[in-house]
């Protein structure tokens, strides 16, 4: 309070308190004065303080900030919204759902199931907080547009509130918390952005032999990351034939894959899955597999949103008497439910488990570990005590990962749990207990934690945990990406196999999307380890240290495109190698070309869904189906600008860099100019003669300026293809006038110092300090960030809004349960940007 800047002051405390101080408590303690502080100002800082009292987890006084900023003026209305949506990008879904319930309640129903005729938002209901709004008994007959009372929660009574406005503004803040606002913009960007190559994943397809199914998979799992969360399902849909090849966990897989490329379509996400769906609970008669598979989907598509979806999972799981689909509905609950701790739906799962199934019985234990990620202080104990009774060793490595989920974030709290699993007798144990390291202590940087998996990684006589060991490093060090390949430098040269991969991958995870110089010099030269294996691993961690890098930026961009088209094409390569180099080509183009993966916020706090993906996507080494979990960890790298009523208005800022330096890469050239190079061969001296023989009789009979032109066209054919055919000085010299010249112009004229991006852009990370909003411009963002949601406040209200048009989510909407149509427009033509220029028409 004494210093000159009190803000910046504070920014630093909140930022020493996330990085340096290792205790829990006192970190707890620090956040409750910085509170304390912060509303002490004259004009709080708002966005901060929800930050902390996040941390503290402490919803209630969340839900009265926003109560207040909502009756403010328009400016503070933003500031509310703001807040909302900066709260939802940490993930938190239990907190979200919470800060939704403590907030009164002028809903009409569900969110999701709102039935026809019933769309007046006045109409008030007066549920209790506990009661979670997806039952349709909550709508009362009254049309009265007047906010009733309030729960018993919150802290403020808003019975003086009557206005019509103050409901509809209550409905757009708790559209943001429970993810349907965020969710439907993402999706709306990630298909009219979408620049994915369809030609990388057709290459990749004739390449793969059709007997070898791992390769087959792992096309799938490329074409389903490369397209995640962009409802484009083309490819699928062209090759229907060559898809039909997937016979069982294969099929299983290709299903589930639909759930990745729809992702967020929570509307229409059970329309679109429907033909794969268990029949009213029951077996359909279809294969378990798919019906497995598409269970998984609908977790993958209500990742960390499920209230819409998780009753209908339950009701599947009850009917269920197929390992397989049990599987897969085991899976699918534990993505929606991801979080809430919710008693109901665990011993649902638990009574699977205790069927002492081995493949139900995996995906139970992990299931387990995502519903009760971070609170499972009661439920650890019980999973122990299974993993030690049961014999399937499928079981116990499921609660092993299971059992380490449950101590997320716990830090110093976790130490006893971690302990125990670390000096079990049982391999299988321990492996979960470095797990358990990692995600207790995830983004720390706590060198307790990277000492005791430093000492497991060169001790420990399995090799499995050796290599998580050092695998989880990559977890505990992701806030300080810089520190890994220096850390795990030595271990990447190691005699084991298991741990070199370890260290692959532990640099991947902690440096994902950074384009870290480091981090590509250490995993280079494992791209081309003698062990297949590790290979594999580092072709994945170098995929996600480059995702949105260009070649601009680092030159070896283009070498490594390069390295795994040739892995992918040379048929002598070995299946492990070559699944690397495919899931590699999916994950460097994720999602449309338009996310990149981030472990932590734009707040610099962790998302939770992104740690626990990739937590759970490093268990792949054992079952391929958990790759998808790798798309929990994309984030769209968009800067979204809304105005009040949640719009996004025609705004233009600057990007003071070269386009080319942070562009979408170029499209692949078809096959026909792969061909053309091919051209230049050897040409015979006799029919060289003969050829300018038949040239000069065609000289002489032809008008000179014909044979000049001809003559001209000749020359430059020479210059480009570089043949010692002689030919004349002049020819040689106006070759070079033409070719060289122009092309420096052009590049020239190509490349201006910056760019104007409209609203919404594509800003990758390394884009954000070069982002410029400019001086008179009618929208002002409410916090300068140069990505993400951001609220825009506008200085002209009086003047009507032009805003910009949403055709192609529009036609994906209301779209047919089939999707047929959102699967057609924008598909790797560059295009595709033209079209939307309605205003002019309709004006």
């Amino acid at each position: 309070m004494r210093s000159e800047n009190i803000m910046a002051m504070l920014t630093y405390c909140m930022g020493i308190s996330q990085t340096f101080v290792n205790r829990r408590k006192y970190r707890h303690e620090v956040l409750k004065i910085l509170v304390k502080i912060y509303r002490s100002l004259p004009s709080p800082d708002y966005l901060s303080i929800s930050q902390c009292l996040m941390f503290l987890d402490d919803p209630g006084t969340v839900a009265s900030i926003l109560e207040i900023l909502l009756k403010g003026d328009k400016e503070a209305n933003l500031l509310a919204y703001q807040v909302a949506f900066d709260l939802y990008e940490n993930e938190r879904q239990p907190f979200l759902l919470k800060v939704r319930d403590y907030l009164p309640e002028p809903r009409v129903s569900s969110r999701f199931e709102v039935p026809e005729g019933t769309t007046n938002a006045s109409q008030v209901t007066e549920n209790d907080a506990d009661h979670i709004p997806t039952s349709m008994d909550t709508t009362e007959g009254s049309d009265q547009p007047t906010a009733s009372q309030s729960t018993e929660h919150h802290s403020s009574s808003t019975d003086h509130e009557d206005s019509q406005k103050y409901a509809d503004k209550l409905s757009k803040l708790k559209k943001i918390l429970t993810g349907e606002t965020p969710i439907h913009l993402t999706l709306q960007f990630l298909y009219g952005h979408n620049r994915s190559d369809i030609l990388i994943l057709k290459t990749i397809k004739q390449s793969v032999e059709l007997r070898n199914s791992v390769c087959h998979s792992a096309t799938i799992y490329a074409n389903a990351l490369m397209h995640a969360g962009t409802t484009v399902d083309t490819f699928l849909r062209e090759n229907l034939d060559w898809l039909s090849r997937a016979t069982n966990w294969a099929k299983f897989s290709a299903t589930a894959g639909l759930g990745v490329i729809h992702r967020g379509h929570l509307q229409q996400g059970r329309s679109l899955m429907a033909p794969y769906l268990p029949q009213n609970g029951a077996a359909s008669g279809g294969s378990p597999f798919s019906e497995g598979g598409a269970l998984y989907a609908l977790g993958l598509i209500h990742a960390n949103h499920g209230e819409g979806i998780k009753h209908f999972l339950i009701e599947s799981l009850r009917s269920a008497n197929n390992e397989v689909i049990q599987h897969g509905a085991c899976l699918g609950l534990g993505l929606a439910a991801l979080g809430t701790a919710d008693e109901d739906i665990y011993d649902e799962i638990k009574s699977v488990l205790y069927s002492d199934n081995a493949v139900a019985g995996e995906a139970a234990g992990i299931s387990m570990g995502l519903l009760m990620v971070g609170a499972g202080k009661d439920k650890d104990e019980e999973m122990l005590a299974y993993a030690h009774g049961t014999s399937h060793e499928k079981i116990t490595r499921g609660l092993a990962l299971g059992i380490a989920l449950t101590v997320y974030g716990r830090e110093e709290d976790a130490d006893t749990l971690i302990e125990q699993l670390t000096r079990d007798q049982n391999p299988l144990l321990r492996y979960g207990g470095m797990y358990a390291l990692a995600l207790a202590y995830r983004g720390t940087a706590n060198n307790k934690a990277i000492r005791h998996l430093l000492h497991f990684a060169v001790s420990d006589v399995s090799d499995d945990v050796r290599r998580t060991a050092v695998l989880a490093l990559g977890f505990v060090l992701y806030s300080e990406p810089e520190q890994t390949p220096r850390i795990v430098s030595l271990l990447s040269e190691s005699y084991n196999p298991h741990v070199r991969y370890g260290a692959a991958l532990a640099v991947g995870i902690s440096c994902a999307g950074t384009g870290l110089h480091e981090a590509i010099s250490l995993l280079e030269p494992l791209t081309s380890d003698v062990v297949d294996f590790v290979r594999q691993g580092a072709l994945i961690a170098m995929a996600m240290v480059l995702i949105q890098t260009t070649e601009a930026q680092e030159s070896y961009v283009g070498t490594f495109r390069r390295q795994l088209e040739k892995i992918i094409l040379d048929k002598h390569e070995d299946t492990m190698s070559k699944m690397g180099a495919i899931l590699a080509t999916g994950i460097i183009d994720a999602g449309g070309r338009n996310v990149t993966i981030a472990l932590q916020s734009r707040t610099k706090h962790d998302r939770i869904t992104a740690v626990i993906g990739m937590a759970v996507f490093s268990q792949y080494w054992y079952w391929y189906p958990l790759i998808y979990f790798l798309s929990l960890s994309f984030t769209p790298t968009a800067f979204i600008g809304l105005n009040h009523d949640l719009n996004m208005p025609k705004f233009t800022f600057l990007s003071n860099a070269k386009p080319s330096l942070f562009g979408y890469p170029p499209a692949t050239a078809p096959p026909v100019a792969a061909s053309a190079i091919k051209l230049p061969t050897a040409v015979l001296s006799t029919s060289a003669r003969a050829k300018a023989r038949a040239k000069k009789e065609y000289d002489s009979k032809h008008p000179p300026e014909k044979s000049m032109l001809e003559e001209a066209s000749q020359s430059q054919a020479n210059g480009s293809l570089k043949t010692s055919k002689p030919s004349k000085e002049e020819g040689k010299e106006t070759d070079a006038m033409q070719v060289d010249f122009p092309a420096e112009k052009k590049s020239e004229v190509e490349q201006p110092s910056g760019e104007e991006l409209h609203n919404p852009a594509r800003v990758v990370p390394a884009q954000e300090k070069y982002i410029k909003f400019r001086e008179g411009s009618r929208y002002v963002p409410i916090k300068a960030a140069p990505s993400g949601f951001v609220m825009l406040k506008d200085l002209e209200p009086s003047e009507p809004e032009v805003l910009v048009s949403s055709d192609a989510p529009a036609s994906l909407a209301p779209g047919s349960s089939s999707g047929t149509n959102a699967g057609q427009p924008n598909i790797a033509g560059e295009e595709e940007p033209q079209p939307p220029q309605p205003f002019e028409y309709s004006a």
